[in-house]
């Protein structure tokens, strides 16, 4: 009798942990774990969804991330508006985000300004050093590492100089668009002075950060006499492709870009990474960051291979019959 009392003692308390156990497989007690959240900012317009957010949530997908189930995405847009940034960042800091993905130097620098715990990933940038964002592409240090579309900001700068003489060889004088408040743009300001003299071609620059001061540039770019346009990075003029490229087709005027996005909205021509796959390439370094990579770790990912997208209805339509052995050199064309 007391051997049974004794077996009844002790089975009491292995029950009621194999209950435990079992009810912590249950989907209720699955739907109290913490579901990491991921806090995307873009500078680019909200509707439709940007093909860089689209590639970033398809890579995610593709490592095994389920919206709504294993991760939760909140994305915000600046919607071409640089001064929003700071507010959209701290929105999402108060969300407590696991880690920050954005895209553009500006961005990144105001991510930086925001947060210095929060792991903050760089997407669709040129260069993370110049601009201080971070201290090596080796050793980022810090919370902060990315994965770029360009490397060298005073070579690809001097190669949009070359590829726009190359489209267009009897341009005597081009146009660069640019805004000297970024960081990065002194850097490729010297690229393509440099690549100038080389290309025996004169250049005109007009600076532009906001609707009001791109419409006087518009209107110096006309006046001017160019024969050619190149339009610098910085994060107003990837978020207001639109305006950018209306110009240029109005004026009938050659304009190579910094990145994909703007041939494939109707601009003649872009040479650099593909800003998707850098942000696809972000989506990786998110998933190692969840997994409890430190991003200061993590060095920053360059792109391999550059692009020279050129979309022939374009140059259709502002009357450019492109030389054969320069469409030889493109690595897509857009019919």
């Amino acid at each position: 009798m007391n051997r049974n009392q004794g077996q009844t003692t002790f089975s009491r308390p292995l029950s009621l942990i194999l209950c435990i156990g079992l009810l912590a497989g249950t989907p209720a007690a699955q739907a109290q774990a913490k579901v990491p959240r991921v806090g995307v900012v873009s500078v680019l317009q909200k509707s439709p969804e940007p093909p860089t957010v689209h590639a970033f949530r398809q890579e995610l997908g593709r490592l095994g991330y389920v919206e709504g189930k294993n991760v939760a995405v909140e994305v915000r847009y600046a919607e071409g508006r640089p001064e929003r940034l700071p507010g959209l960042f701290a929105e999402l800091i108060k969300l407590k985000v696991d880690v920050l993905v954005t895209g553009s130097v500006v961005a990144a620098l105001a991510a930086k300004k925001a947060t210095s715990s929060v792991p903050i990933v760089v997407a669709g940038t040129q260069d993370l050093v110049s601009p201080g964002i971070v201290t090596s592409l080796a050793r980022p240090g810090g919370n902060i590492t990315g994965a770029t579309f360009a490397a060298g900001g005073r070579d690809i700068a001097g190669k949009w100089v070359e590829l726009l003489k190359e489209a267009v060889p009897s341009a005597s004088r081009i146009a660069v668009l640019c805004n000297t408040a970024d960081p990065q743009t002194a850097e490729m300001l010297h690229g393509v002075h440099a690549a100038a003299r080389v290309w025996k071609v004169g250049v005109d620059q007009f600076d532009a950060s906001t609707d009001a001061t791109l419409q006087q540039a518009f209107a110096g770019i006309g006046a001017s006499g160019a024969q050619g346009l190149i339009v610098l990075p910085t994060s107003y003029f990837g978020g207001n492709r639109n305006p950018l490229i209306r110009f240029a087709s109005e004026k009938r005027l050659p304009a190579i870009y910094f990145f994909n996005l703007f041939p494939a909205d109707g601009g003649l021509m872009s040479y650099g990474g593909s800003v998707e796959d850098s942000y696809r390439r972000a989506a990786t370094y998110v998933d190692k960051i969840l997994k409890g990579a430190k991003p200061g770790d993590l060095p920053v990912d360059q792109p391999t291979k550059f692009e020279l997208v050129v979309n022939l209805k374009a140059a259709k339509a502002i009357g450019l019959e492109m030389p054969r052995t320069f469409l030889l050199r493109a690595d897509r064309i857009i019919e």
